[in-house]
């Protein structure tokens, strides 16, 4: 079941996270895979590499600013050259940054929003072609639970971004279903990432830890929860599930924020 092999996957942010969880599981399940890491956010994209290395996968790695189309197209056109094609992309590049409304000026609320929302249109864009091409396609958008079920004060950019995507696949979804292409976002709640943990622009360890008591699950989540969610998403088993925001935050936004 959901398995990948033939399929070549195209992650961004994929040094750290989420994103480095989902190379790994992808490689275990066949799948060769590009991926996209930004050298400024001082995650060591290698032991990713190496991971799929080890699962016996093909790999290319590209530094990528997804801001600029110029690295995004580059990325493509080498998955699809050195690996062979292009059948998944999970759009997972995206910043967090703490500001009061008061304080968001246009440079800063452009940063996120090209970033988290339309760094993700750049991929998903550059993509298609090649999906159309093969009769197959899986465009996986990493969402938020901030901005689709809940929101996160000082953070409205970021919700905003996060709240577009649904968007985006939604009409990704219905667009593209004729050519065998999927389109679908996932909410994560919170996940212990890089990103979770920062103290500046996010909770922090302490925050995330205090968020356990507000889980029925009885735990934040960790990386491979999503992956694994990714995974089926990306197989030939998910062929149905189109158009669609899957929250997964092991019930925290049917609980109650309190």
């Amino acid at each position: 079941m959901f398995d990948l092999t033939g399929r070549v996957a195209l992650i961004t942010g994929a040094a750290s996270g989420i994103g480095a969880a989902t190379a790994r599981v992808y490689a275990e399940a066949g799948a060769d895979v590009a991926l996209a890491w930004y050298p400024p956010d001082g995650h060591d994209v290698e032991p990713v590499r190496e991971a799929v290395e080890r699962a016996g996968r093909r790999v290319v790695v590209e530094a990528v600013d997804v801001t600029k189309t110029d690295d995004v197209n580059r990325l493509v056109d080498r998955a699809v050259t050195e690996l062979g094609g292009l059948h998944i992309v999970v759009a997972n590049a995206g910043i967090a940054r703490k500001v009061a409304l008061a304080d968001l000026d246009d440079e800063a609320w452009n940063l996120v929003i090209d970033v988290d929302l339309n760094g993700a249109w750049r991929v998903f864009r550059a993509a298609i072609p090649h999906m159309q091409a093969a009769g197959y396609g899986r465009l996986i958008a990493t969402s938020s639970v901030a901005g689709t079920v809940s929101a996160w004060p000082e953070h409205s950019h970021y919700a905003a971004a996060k709240g577009a995507l649904v968007g985006l696949v939604k009409s990704l979804a219905v667009e593209f279903a004729a050519d065998g292409i999927t389109a679908n976002a996932v909410a994560p709640g919170v996940i212990r990432t890089p990103q979770a943990l920062d103290p500046v622009n996010s909770l922090g360890p302490e925050g995330v830890d205090a968020v356990v008591a507000k889980i029925p699950a009885g735990r934040v989540g960790v990386p491979e929860d999503i992956a694994y969610v990714y995974q089926f998403l990306a197989s030939a088993e998910a062929s149905y599930v189109n158009g669609q925001l899957l929250v997964v935050d092991g019930a925290r936004s049917l609980a109650g924020l309190d």
